[in-house]
């Protein structure tokens, strides 16, 4: 008789436990028995000490170097501000270590495009914190989509409509393009139009505008694009951190139904709505049928990795996937800072826009407020 084995404990550790730790350190919680939070890795060390208490950690460290030396781990989940979010990245690459990096997951395309290179190197590999597509409502319009019950998607809208006030803004790197490397395009909206990006497949063409409309930043505080995707459906695309009603909006116009979600910072599957085109129901009871019970958050997808770690399979969400994702935020400021539409792909080693999401300059920023530019 063959005895059974149990897919081992994975071993995890945090790096930086300012606020989205929190939502990691949870998630790591509800999946006990799964995985392990073994460590936590903060430069302040109260901090440390602080979240170590919170969440039963036994061990902290000052600096990702001591704890990839100090223990052995299976995943380490970097909730740090996004300017270093690439460095703490390489380094548990070339330990031979898996790291989960919040969005976003790099500065540039030209830091993407290094991650890869040494993903390669090492065969480890990257994965990015986008859990909206990890939701069961998301997992079935996919699934229906692919099956062609919905028909050839038509239109789209996402909104990601949200408010900070001045408060916010107060923490230094919020509003900052070296460390935070955007505003709304990059840091807020970037959920929502991933998961609009998920379902509807590779985007061809942007343009778009951006602007500082009221907030004590460098980066905008709102933007609004008008894609057209490969598969020919067209979407516009608006992300804001000026809206005092606050919501999350995505709407998809197929030839047989429109799918709508309504939500704020997570969704479950109240959240979504389903029109029929016509008076028969068959897609009405399609959505219905088989749908699952996750949540978006951060507990979907590291349960989705795990499993995948646990059976072999590739683990998402990919850096490749990842890549797309952060291409759309370049043509946003591309095609905002220079008034040109971009096609995917245009924007490559060489393009200011390659290196920096600021590119060739922000129109309200004088020139010595944009040093770093590159030239």
């Amino acid at each position: 008789m063959t005895e059974s084995t149990s897919p081992a404990i994975r071993r995890a550790a945090i790096v930086g436990t300012g606020g989205i730790a929190t939502a990691h350190a949870a998630a790591l919680s509800e999946l006990a028995g799964r995985v392990e939070l073994v460590a936590g890795v903060d430069i302040d060390p109260a901090r440390a000490a602080a979240f170590a208490e919170k969440w039963s950690i036994t061990r902290t460290y000052p600096d990702i170097t001591s704890l990839l030396e100090n223990e052995e781990l299976d995943l380490v989940h970097i909730c740090t501000p996004p300017g270093s979010h690439v460095p703490l990245a390489i380094a548990c690459l070339r330990a031979g270590v898996t790291p989960l990096i919040e969005k976003p997951p790099a500065l540039s395309l030209a830091e993407m495009d290094e991650l890869a290179a040494v993903q390669r190197e090492t065969g480890v590999p990257v994965l990015t914190v986008f859990q909206h597509r990890f939701g069961s409502g998301a997992i079935q319009l996919r699934s229906l989509l692919e099956r062609g019950v919905l028909g050839r998607p038509l239109i789209a809208s996402c909104d990601t409509l949200w408010y900070r006030d001045a408060e916010y803004f107060s923490v230094p790197w919020r509003g900052n393009w070296d460390i935070e490397g955007g505003g709304p395009t990059m840091g807020h909206g970037i959920h929502q139009f991933d998961l609009l990006l998920s379902i509807l497949g590779e985007w061809d063409e942007v343009t778009a505008v951006a602007g500082r409309q009221s907030r004590p930043t460098d980066t905008e505080d709102v933007s609004a694009a008008l894609v057209r995707f490969a598969n020919g459906a067209i979407a516009t695309v608006i992300n804001s951190v000026v809206s005092a009603r606050e919501t999350s909006h995505l709407r998809f116009d197929f030839e047989h139904a429109t799918v709508e979600l309504d939500h704020l910072y997570g969704y479950s599957n109240s959240n979504w709505t389903v029109t029929p085109a016509g008076p028969d129901q068959t897609i009405t009871r399609a959505w219905a049928d088989g749908m699952g019970n996750n949540t978006s958050g951060h507990t979907s997808q590291i349960e989705a990795i795990l499993d995948a770690l646990d059976t072999g399979a590739a683990p998402g969400v990919s850096l490749a996937a990842a890549r797309s994702t952060m291409e759309f935020v370049a043509a946003v400021y591309a095609s905002s800072f220079t008034g040109r539409r971009i096609k995917r792909g245009d924007i490559g080693p060489g393009d200011p826009f390659y290196a920096s999401m600021l590119g060739s300059g922000a129109p309200w920023l004088a020139p010595a407020e944009g040093a770093g530019v590159p030239a």
